[in-house]
């Protein structure tokens, strides 16, 4: 009994063990298709890490009531193509969030695929999920920049995340506003909306191009921890990326 509290105490004992108390699982799945070019890629990568360390976000995700907020992080482009890069962590403190910002900045995106598999990458974030059954509330959030076109139809896969209870919300960033023949590509936000999400108060964030991903991160996060926190003022304090 004293090597487990002291494995806990440092750290080091399974998050399952460790973790007594979890009030939301959060999980991120963001498209790493052969649309999403090296520019968007680090946009997306660094949207999501600044978005967890801004004061306010971080305020509502350290002050969870009824337990703390575990996060997973993944990438995902064509139906057999899934890399996690952030397995699930626990964010009970400041450092624990600045830690995980890091490790997104500084980890080497995986090899990708021209497809877009969204059913493939939910399936996925199931199989996450299923991880963390003791959570009181499991999200996934998904990004995307493109119709599903490999592997399994995500309305089909919805179902299952229905049945167990998970809700997915996504960040769609749509491309087509500036082409000339928009019709030959339908917009993203409400095939999103019919195809993808789900769950009670699921909702689709749309933004036009990878510059705004921070900002929309920022309002997606708020918007999905921010029914289940007290009132209260969040630090000024702001956590540094260098």
């Amino acid at each position: 009994m004293r090597r487990l509290a002291w494995l806990m105490l440092i750290g080091l004992w399974p998050i399952s063990v460790q973790a007594q108390s979890c009030a939301h699982a959060l999980a991120l799945g963001l498209d790493v298709s052969l649309f999403v070019d090296t520019q968007d890629f680090a946009l997306q990568r660094q949207g999501l890490a600044r978005a967890l360390l801004d004061p306010e976000v971080a305020y509502t995700i350290l002050h969870m009531p009824g337990g703390h907020v575990e996060i997973a992080v993944f990438e995902w482009s064509g139906h057999l193509d899934q890399n996690l890069l952030i397995p699930w962590t626990v964010l009970d403190s400041q450092t624990a969030l600045s830690v995980v910002a890091q490790n997104l900045l500084g980890l080497p995106q995986m090899e990708r695929t021209g497809r877009t598999g969204i059913g493939a990458a939910m399936l996925y974030a199931h199989g996450l999920m299923q991880e963390r059954g003791n959570c009181a509330r499991r999200t996934l959030d998904i990004s995307g920049d493109g119709h599903n076109n490999s592997g399994p139809a995500p309305e089909s896969v919805r179902a299952q995340m229905e049945v167990a209870g998970i809700v997915v919300n996504a960040l769609v960033i749509e491309n087509n506003f500036n082409d000339p023949e928009p019709s030959a590509s339908p917009p993203l936000g409400p095939y999103f909306h019919d195809k993808v999400i789900t769950g009670p108060a699921a909702f689709v964030e749309v933004i036009f191009g990878f510059e705004t991903y921070q900002e929309a991160m920022h309002r997606k996060l708020l918007r999905e921890l921010r029914p289940f926190v007290s009132e209260g003022k969040p630090p000024t304090r702001r956590a540094s990326l260098d």
